[in-house]
């Protein structure tokens, strides 16, 4: 090594990150994880009974933003154009005329009623993954369940992640009297039956996936509280702690200032298994059908009637490598970020 040649430190986060590239399950799980949410997004393009664009009698238009009566293409109705229909699809075949739409021409509560197959119809050219019981494209279903899922499953680790985080730094921090309050309510709070508190809201109030995440967010926050205050009372008598206090700053600064960044490993490991379990958690939900209404688009609906459509095989056996897939992602990138925030190895 040349002595003249100046060294060069890695920051903390770059060497997590290293360490995280190292486990190529995990880092390659990220990145179909991130492209395969990303094209869910992007749902209405991807997978809608609209047109993207439509040139019709000289004239531009954007179906997929604006809602056009079926007169606006020579029809005889003020009703929205129905854009599965022969004469409309005959329309834009016209010389001048023309329409592009989106991979797959169906969203997910499109009901085609020219379809060619009586319903529950096998994957065919029209339906890539055939069409549930009442004639719905089940891509489109996968497609927008798969978003609706993901940010069910972001939305209450946000709100877990909250909660865990401010619970137990107030039980690590100042433990004593309060450590011992907040472990008996957790303790009487934890042993509530969630199913049934479940089960009687949704027959007093409409399903919906604001009542789902509140109910959820209501117990979700527990487990990772305890690995915050865990690590809370290891660091709060270190010697940096105690000389914040010589040196003046309130309970609140040396919490977030010092205290809170070196309790973050937990917090982050805890993210993807607790998005995964989310994610398993509004599926069974809708597969008892205490979840979202019918209408939304739902894994646990499609698995509903996969179990009712036993000879539909393509509803059960599509839905479930779907969700396989999404619970093995977490999981795999869980693991790269537990491995990569273990202090013990090396970048």
């Amino acid at each position: 090594m040349n002595p003249s040649k100046p060294t060069t430190s890695i920051s903390p986060g770059k060497r997590v990150w290293l360490r995280f590239k190292q486990n190529r399950r995990g880092y390659w799980s990220l990145i179909l994880f991130c492209i395969l949410f990303g094209i869910s997004l992007l749902g209405e393009v991807v997978s809608n009974d609209k047109p993207l664009i439509v040139r019709y009698n000289g004239q531009i238009m954007f179906p997929i933003v604006t809602t056009y009566s079926e007169k606006a293409f020579g029809g005889d109705f003020d009703s929205p154009a129905d854009y599965l229909d022969p004469f409309i699809e005959d329309q834009f075949r016209k010389d001048g005329n023309w329409a592009i739409y989106p991979l797959n021409r169906y969203r997910f509560d499109t009901l085609n009623y020219f379809a060619k197959s009586p319903n529950p119809a096998p994957p065919s050219a029209d339906n890539w993954l055939g069409t549930d019981d009442r004639g719905r494209d089940v891509f489109a279903r996968l497609l927008y369940g798969f978003r609706v899922s993901v940010l069910f499953g972001m939305a209450l680790t946000i709100t877990g992640v909250i909660l865990g985080l401010v619970t137990g730094a107030i039980q690590g921090y100042f433990a004593g009297k309060t450590d011992l309050f907040f472990q008996r309510f957790m303790e009487i709070w934890g042993s509530m039956p969630e199913l049934y508190l479940l089960i009687i809201f949704a027959s007093i109030f409409e399903p919906g996936l604001g009542l789902l995440l509140i109910l959820l967010s209501l117990f979700g926050w527990m487990g990772l509280s305890d690995y915050v205050r865990a690590d809370f009372l290891r660091n709060r008598n270190l010697e940096y702690v105690q000389a914040a206090r010589a040196l003046g700053l309130s309970n609140g600064q040396i919490i977030w200032r010092h205290v809170l960044p070196n309790s973050m490993t937990p917090v982050v490991t805890f993210l993807p298994f607790r998005m995964s379990a989310a994610v398993l958690a509004l599926t069974s939900l809708d597969f008892l059908g205490l979840g979202v209404p019918p209408s939304t688009p739902s894994l646990g609906e499609l698995l509903a009637q996969g179990k009712n459509n036993l000879d539909a095989w393509w509803i059960a056996v599509s839905t479930f490598v779907v969700l396989t897939m999404t619970l093995l992602l977490l999981t795999n990138i869980g693991d790269a970020l537990r491995n990569a925030l273990d202090v013990r190895r090396k970048a």
